[in-house]
């Protein structure tokens, strides 16, 4: 599946920052993981933290994928707002799921800290109402997460203008957020105990068939090596539609575009990140090298040929979506980009066992923060490889 187009920065900024081998002969490993993006390769230093033995194997360049195309926003926040997540699943359930959501940015920040990756920020989160009809549930998203113990205030319309020159409809500004950049985290991630034979990594090598067994998973490469493993973990991402015969997700297509490099950093207060109500909603963030990312403007379409066609044109708009926002930023285009993006009905990922897939576990981040998303798949799939009971699989369990 083409899951981008374009430019995106990470690649053009970061190039390619480790190199791997191909798969060149067979292997037999206690757990083997598809897919080597920013979830693949959680899911293996989760494991490898542990000692198990896994082999990460992918079918493109490390980090080609949606992981490329990721503008890394790291927030507790779910597509669906909690107040009405709760009248889906149940207060309880809700407000479990926004409270991993943060626990994931902290665990993130530690990782960060242990594996050096400069590209990780703490950030505030501003998000306002775009619309007058979005004010009253705005304000009760406020109470929701002021209820659930979030550490949040409520700015009026003329709060906001001021502070940080928006016209809006009232704000929450959560205190709690994060900014890095994914495709970097994943390869440095991937290097952790890179030097041990027991978790290699491969890349340019594609999967063309999968055996299910009852004692593990057979997998045969297109070049005719075979990897034999007792537990499989599906860290595909979007391309998951070619093995799950559920329609879990809506594919759409999502684009970004970041600035040229400013001389000085003069931009809004705290550069807290920014995103709005709207549907599609926007979304801005600055960048450690004195630049500004917009993002949005989304289509409910994954065809590559359709999402590409409309770059410039997307491209300009998100254009003038910063400017209309901040006048006096003078945000003039250098590079952009478009990509795959999944919304569930809930908002919520998938993690865990499909019963048509023995021995094998998913690890889908589906929505906006899906990093978040792919760290709490990584502690459950890590505990369930071990044999250990995790109290929060069921919430994001196919059979809910």
């Amino acid at each position: 599946m083409n899951l981008k187009s374009g430019y995106p920065f990470s690649i053009v900024k970061n190039g390619i920052p480790n190199d791997y081998l191909k798969l060149e002969n067979d292997i037999t490993t206690d757990v083997v993981i598809l897919g080597a993006g920013i979830t693949g390769a959680l899911v293996r230093y989760h494991l490898a933290k542990e000692g198990i033995k896994c082999v990460t194997i992918d079918a493109r360049t490390i980090g080609f994928g949606s992981t490329s195309a990721s503008t890394s926003l790291l927030q507790y926040e779910i597509d669906v707002p909690l107040y009405k997540l709760s009248e889906m699943i149940g207060k309880e359930k809700a407000e479990r799921a926004y409270q991993l959501c943060d626990k994931a940015i902290n665990d993130l920040e530690d990782i960060a800290k242990e594996l050096n990756v400069e590209e990780f920020e703490s950030k505030k989160s501003l998000y306002y109402a775009k619309y007058k009809k979005d004010a009253d549930w705005l304000k009760q998203e406020y109470e929701a997460r002021k209820e659930a113990g979030f550490k949040v205030d409520y700015l009026t319309p003329k709060e906001v203008q001021d502070q940080y020159g928006i016209k809006s409809y009232g704000a929450i500004l959560s205190h709690h957020g994060a900014q890095t950049n994914a495709y970097v985290m994943a390869h440095e991630l991937l290097r952790y105990k890179s030097d041990k034979k027991e978790f290699p990594v491969y890349d340019r090598s594609p999967i063309k068939d999968i055996t299910h067994k009852k004692d593990g998973v057979v997998l045969k490469t297109d070049n005719g090596y075979t990897i034999k493993a007792k537990k499989l973990v599906y860290a595909t991402g979007y391309e998951v539609v070619e093995f799950i015969d559920k329609p879990i997700v809506d594919l759409l297509s999502t684009y970004a575009v970041v600035s040229e490099q400013y001389n000085e950093r003069n931009f809004w207060k705290d550069e807290v990140l920014i995103w709005n109500t709207a549907d599609p909603y926007l979304y801005i963030r600055t960048t450690i090298d004195n630049r500004v990312l917009i993002g949005g403007r989304d289509e409910e379409f994954s065809n590559p040929r359709k999402r590409d066609e409309l770059l410039k044109r997307k491209t300009k708009q998100l254009t003038d979506d910063a400017n209309g926002l901040f006048p006096k930023l003078n945000f003039i285009p250098e590079f952009s980009w478009a990509g795959t993006f999944g919304s569930t009905k809930d908002g919520l990922p998938y993690i865990g066992p499909y019963k048509k897939k023995t021995n094998s576990y998913f690890a889908l981040g589906f929505g906006g923060n899906g990093i978040t998303f792919s760290v709490i798949a990584a502690q459950i799939i890590r505990d369930l490889i071990q044999g250990k009971e995790n109290k929060d699989a069921e919430l994001f369990s196919f059979t809910r």
